[in-house]
């Protein structure tokens, strides 16, 4: 089947996470996208490295079904090579500093010089317009800086995600920025350029806390995992493990009552509504302990499965892989690497389409894979290519 996004051109010149992964999604649904590397790899290529050559796990994630070439853009060749590549281009993303980018030729001005409906899509820690928007930053920086981290762990302690999730949350927030901005140039053939950035994105992930600390001032500080704005909402040790219990709202705090042999808990005035029952979560939390210490894992799930309150289990790594639902549900999928001796398990496409579905078609591309076939592309011969290989230009 034809992606829903056949026909879309798409240049990634992002690193690391946020700018690789939109050019993923967008691939997943049928984009032609072309990785553009350094010419020695990007960085990215090799955080975490799961063979022996040195190829990095979320690389094989971040860049499966896309095209790869090396190129640098900071010579007199590689400019001419970028301004070629963006004259067959709808999409540009990269995720680098602005500085970098007016030096490597993808600047917003610059591309519209190129081509005026072109389509921009970059990330940044900070977006520009600020006092901070120079400054460069990873995840974490917008995990700190929302006050998600503070809330996390404990004064003494503050604990950030272990996951990229900021990064990821703000590739999709571009992805839908991106495919907006097709859209309006399909309507009016005027491109544009979409900014995404990490704060914001964090920022956005925790409005709710913010919204309550402006308007009544609840200074609330941090409770390990347990909420405070609703309960029982912990995790809890069983037998042989952990699960997480998360009670809200009133029809699921009378079954949990009823769940732990305490019914009377329902019309405890402590317990009244959610709020109160954050206030008063310590309590619930060791309710909830007691009721589990004596069950494994398994049987504790199917309790609260069977009274119909949200539970689940705590899991390692490998519990995940093994899992049974995982499996079923095809939530992730064996992509082989040429130089690898096992398969990655590589998680599919991350919403499921009926009618216009995404996939896996590829492994991420060897470095500089495809540079020769994109260069004949462009109108190079093969001792035009070898001389700029032999520059270091590709």
């Amino acid at each position: 089947m034809q992606g829903v996004l056949k026909g879309l051109r798409v240049l990634d010149f992002g690193r690391y996470i946020a700018g690789p992964y939109v050019g993923t999604l967008l691939a997943e649904f049928g984009a032609e996208v072309i990785r553009i590397e350094k010419v020695a790899g990007s960085e990215d290529r090799f955080m975490t490295p799961v063979t022996e050559d040195g190829m990095g796990a979320l690389f094989m994630q971040i860049n499966r079904n896309k095209r790869g070439m090396t190129l640098n853009p900071m010579k007199e060749e590689g400019r001419e090579i970028v301004r070629k590549l963006v004259e067959t281009a709808d999409i540009v993303v990269a995720n680098l500093p602005p500085q970098g980018m007016k030096a490597m030729g993808v600047d917003y001005e610059s591309l519209k010089a190129i081509k005026s409906d072109i389509i921009l899509t970059t990330v940044s820690a900070f977006g520009e317009g600020g006092p901070y928007s120079d400054r460069v930053g990873f995840d974490g920086i917008g995990q700190v800086m929302s006050g998600a981290v503070y809330m996390s762990g404990t004064e003494e302690q503050p604990v950030k995600y272990a996951s990229p999730v900021i990064d990821f949350g703000t590739a999709k927030m571009a992805t839908i920025g991106t495919l907006l901005a097709v859209m309006h140039r399909n309507a009016t053939g005027e491109g544009q350029m979409v900014e995404g950035s990490l704060l914001r994105t964090a920022i956005n992930y925790n409005n709710g806390m913010l919204i309550e600390q402006a308007m009544i001032q609840s200074d609330r500080v941090p409770t390990l995992n347990r909420g405070q704005t609703a309960g029982p909402v912990d995790i809890v040790q069983t037998k042989d493990g952990w699960i997480i219990v998360q009670c809200i709202g009133a029809p699921l705090f009378k079954r949990w009552c009823e769940l732990v042999g305490k019914p009377e808990l329902f019309d405890d005035p402590r317990f009244a509504d959610d709020l109160l029952r954050g206030d008063n979560g310590e309590e619930l939390t060791r309710i909830a302990n007691e009721h589990a210490k004596d069950l494994t894992t398994e049987e504790a799930l199917e309790a609260y499965a069977k009274a119909m309150v949200p539970a689940g289990p705590v899991l390692k790594p490998q519990q995940v892989l093994d899992d049974p639902h995982v499996k079923a549900m095809g939530y992730m999928q064996d992509v082989m690497y040429p130089s690898a001796d096992v398969p990655s398990p590589v998680a599919t496409v991350p919403v499921r389409m009926t009618g216009t579905p995404g996939e896996i078609k590829t492994p991420p591309p060897e470095l500089g894979e495809h540079t020769d076939e994109i260069m004949t592309e462009l109108g190079y011969d093969t001792g035009t290519i070898q001389a700029l290989r032999d520059k270091r230009v590709i």
